[in-house]
């Protein structure tokens, strides 16, 4: 079962859940997207004719704009909650992409393809089309500069792991300059909380769960690790690859995933009152601090590790 994240700033949630029973995706032409490459095909002129050039001008020519849509394949990447959910204080809505193909078949989706390189188109391909003057050749020329454009990017952008939608405009409909794909709720299976969402997102969010029957997560930054969890409820949940699945263990207080059931608690929250107090007695930083010396301390060792680096 394969799912689709969309990561969407604070002020959308009321916005896109506004038509009952649907949830509004914005989708937009490639040249309004943020990559200035989007579509960009080359070409290796070495050794080619002008003919084959014409040809290929003539075939390939500029790469029509269609409405898409673009997704991440997962749910917990830390760059897109900074990029494109307001620095963790919005949402992303998991789509069951299944569920979404059924429901409109004419869509084309692929992963996005990262290269260090420029595309390029093989030449051969455009040799073979002109040669034989063939229709179905000059097709499968058409299709291939088509999927290399749409569905390759530069690898500056491979965070995103991106997975991208192509739809037919008659999928769509406008709201006012906005072209918008309504999606059934049903596909919506589950909206996840930033970690810095303000408390207008988290009323909005508790309020549309009285009628939503999906999931509602909470992300959580992990301190065992660079990987962050989800927390609906009392239990712990964590990104398997697939989906977002239960934690088989995970720590009664903080609701950490814990990767074995030798204990109840995470190391942190199983810190005790007295190993606090211990530890601060016999910190020397706060009996300096105690005596009024911390500062000058500090300002001295400053000195000393400055000269060190002439």
């Amino acid at each position: 079962m394969t799912k689709l994240y969309k990561y969407l700033s604070p002020d959308l949630f009321s916005l896109i859940f506004k038509p009952e029973g649907f949830v509004e995706i914005k989708s937009s032409y490639p040249r309004d997207f943020n990559d200035p490459y989007e579509l960009f095909l080359a070409i290796n002129t070495n050794g080619i004719g002008t003919e084959l050039l014409a040809y290929y001008q003539e075939t390939v020519g500029t790469i029509p704009q269609y409405p898409t849509l673009c997704f991440s394949k997962q749910p917990d990447v830390v760059p897109m909650w900074a990029h494109y959910a307001r620095e963790s204080s919005g949402f992303v809505l998991e789509i069951d992409e299944d569920l979404l193909t059924k429901l409109y078949p004419n869509i084309a989706i692929a992963d996005i393809d990262y290269s260090k390189v420029s595309t390029v188109i093989d030449v051969d391909y455009v040799a073979r089309a002109y040669g034989t003057g063939k229709p179905r050749h000059t097709y499968w020329l058409q299709q291939a500069a088509f999927h290399a454009a749409y569905f390759t990017k530069s690898a500056y952008w491979s965070y995103e792991l991106e997975r991208r939608l192509i739809v037919n405009e008659q999928y769509l409909s406008r709201n006012n300059s906005l072209m918008v794909m309504r999606i059934p709720i049903s596909c919506v299976t589950s909206i996840i909380v930033g970690m810095k969402a303000e408390k207008e997102l988290k009323a909005a969010v508790k309020k549309f769960s009285k009628t939503y029957k999906g999931n509602i997560f909470d992300i959580r930054l992990s301190r065992g690790s660079m990987k962050p969890f989800f927390k609906r409820g009392r239990s712990s949940y964590e990104f398997n690859g697939e989906e977002i699945a239960k934690s088989k263990h995970f720590c009664r207080n903080c609701k950490e995933p814990l990767y074995s059931d030798d204990t109840l608690a995470c190391h942190w929250c199983a810190i005790t009152e007295a190993q606090k107090y211990n530890a601060a007695r016999k910190n020397p930083l706060r009996m300096l601090a105690n005596y009024g010396l911390l500062e000058g301390y500090m300002d001295s060792m400053d000195d000393i590790a400055n000269r060190h680096k002439t």
